[in-house]
This record gives C-alpha cells, sequence and structure tokens, in this order.
C-alpha cells in the first residue's frame, strides 16, 4: 500500500493574474530604455570625447584627469536626464484637463467617486482625483496629474454604463496602475514619435493584460466584458475628442485604445472586441 503523502502548498506559486514585481520592473525599464535611446547621440558623442581625451594620457597625466570628469559628468547627466524623462509623465492629466470641458451630474460624480473608493481599497491603490468629462464617447483613463493620478471618465460612458460595467473600467485602469503601466502610457501620449513606434513604447498587448489583472481582481469579468462590448459598438462622432488628432497621440492611455476605429481588428489583443470575447469565455 502506497505510503499517503500530505499535500504541501509551494511557497513560490504565484497567480499569472497578479502583476509580479519582474512585469511592473520591466514595465518601468521600458520608459528609461526608451529615454536612453533619446539621449543617444549625446552619450555617443560625450563618450568618444572622453575615450580620446583619455587615450592622451601617454602626452600628458592632465588630459586623463579631463577624461575622467568628461565621463563622469557624461554619467551624472544622462542619469539626471532618464529621471527628468520619467517625471514628464506628470504633466499628462494637466494636458487632459485642457482639453476637455466638466461633464456629468453631481450624482454621477458621486457615483463614480463611491466606486473609485471601493476598488482603490481592493488594489491598493491613493491619491486618486476622479473627473467626469464631456463628451459622447465611451471611454476613461487614468493617468499621472502631478504627483498623484487623474482618472478621466467620460460623460457617454457615465450616462450609458451599468454600474458593474462601469466598475469594469475603473478595475482595468487600476490594473494598469498596478502592472506599472501609467508612466509607460503617459511617456507614449506626450513625446513626439511615429505611430509604431507610440505602440512599441505603449506595449501591445498590455490592455489585454489589464484586462486579465482587474478580472480577476473584482471576480466578474462579464462587467469589464459588457463595457467592452458597448465601446465596440460605439460610433464617434466628428466633435468628440476621440476623433482628434490629439487622441491619435494619446490613444494607448485611454480604456478603449481605437474608439475612432469603424470595424474591429481580431488580430490585435488590444481591440475592445477581442478583449470581450476573451473575458466572455471566463
Amino acid at each position: 500500500m502506497a505510503r499517503y503523502v500530505a499535500p504541501v502548498l509551494d511557497p513560490t506559486w504565484q497567480s499569472p493574474y497578479a502583476p509580479s514585481a519582474t512585469e511592473r520592473e520591466n514595465n518601468l525599464k521600458a520608459v528609461r530604455q526608451h529615454a536612453l535611446r533619446r539621449r543617444r547621440p549625446a552619450m555617443v558623442i560625450g563618450g568618444l570625447v572622453g575615450v580620446a581625451l583619455l587615450a592622451l594620457t601617454v602626452v600628458s597625466w592632465f588630459f586623463a584627469v579631463i577624461g575622467v570628469i568628461v565621463l563622469g559628468l557624461l554619467a551624472y547627466d544622462t542619469n539626471r536626464f532618464v529621471t527628468n524623462y520619467e517625471l514628464r509623465a506628470n504633466a499628462l492629466g494637466s494636458t487632459l484637463l485642457d482639453s476637455f470641458k466638466a461633464g456629468g451630474s453631481s450624482k454621477d460624480r458621486q457615483r463614480l467617486v463611491t466606486v473609485v473608493e471601493r476598488l482603490a481599497a481592493t488594489f491598493g491603490v491613493d491619491g486618486i482625483s476622479a473627473f467626469i468629462v464631456e463628451d459622447p464617447g465611451y471611454n476613461a483613463t487614468l493617468v499621472p496629474n502631478g504627483s498623484a493620478l487623474g482618472l478621466f471618465v467620460t460623460s457617454g460612458l457615465m450616462n450609458d454604463f451599468e454600474l458593474i460595467e462601469l466598475e469594469g473600467v475603473v478595475a482595468h485602469l487600476l490594473a494598469r496602475h498596478r502592472l506599472g503601466l501609467i508612466v509607460r502610457h503617459a511617456i507614449s501620449a506626450l513625446d513626439a514619435m511615429d505611430p509604431s513606434a507610440r505602440r512599441a513604447l505603449a506595449g501591445p498587448g498590455q490592455a489585454y493584460r489589464a484586462d486579465e489583472v482587474a478580472a480577476a481582481a473584482i471576480r466578474y469579468p462579464l462587467g469589464l466584458a459588457g463595457a467592452l462590448r458597448k465601446c465596440a459598438r460605439q460610433t464617434i462622432g466628428k466633435k468628440s475628442y476621440f476623433s482628434t488628432a490629439q487622441y491619435d497621440q494619446t490613444r494607448f492611455a485611454w480604456f478603449d485604445q481605437a474608439s475612432d476605429a469603424t470595424v474591429a481588428d481580431l488580430s490585435n489583443l488590444d481591440d475592445v472586441e477581442l478583449r470581450a470575447m476573451a473575458l466572455e469565455e471566463w
């Protein structure tokens, strides 16, 4: 008779739906790598000057001292540049505030604040200022807003989404924060670059990943799926922010990254219809 072996939990096991420290760090690292690419010309020139001065040590030790100083200043300036680059993300909140008029009723605001307060506790996030902005399109975003966070929800979404769908949208955005995506998306919205580079910086498939984290946290994927279905069926008017060039620049910071699309793209993991289908199969 086989000997009974008591089951032992694996202390290293982690749910695939929980953001890992490595995943978060990789998302934050993407911004630093982007900043370093922007700084590369200055780094190359400074490095060549420093190395050339060090090579002149055979002529005089004085050149070695100057070379070390040049390389040291280069390292300091590069670190300062990268740090300031990350801080640039804090400007997106004020940029969006300038792009919209305030919308929603006092009842809508109370409804939104209640949802935010409850889910913020679930996700361990604080310092969120919630804004309802006037626009008939269905969309929302969570972005750096100075030293805090700004949650922007359109009046169209507040008017037409059920409570459970609104909770799904807010949970998705809080999941982005947990994944370390907020700064990454903000820099993709603020920096001048071509569309392919913008998408690469934002991270293809990251909206799909945030859906997974959000659905696992709220334990009701169909609410989020319903929100995505409504986004997939919407038609954006010409006067909406989501039909402008500014949206084209900030699109990856938004819940629906392709509000202006007229047909679904099921080859794109971040397409709202594909995301809804995935959640409905849970």
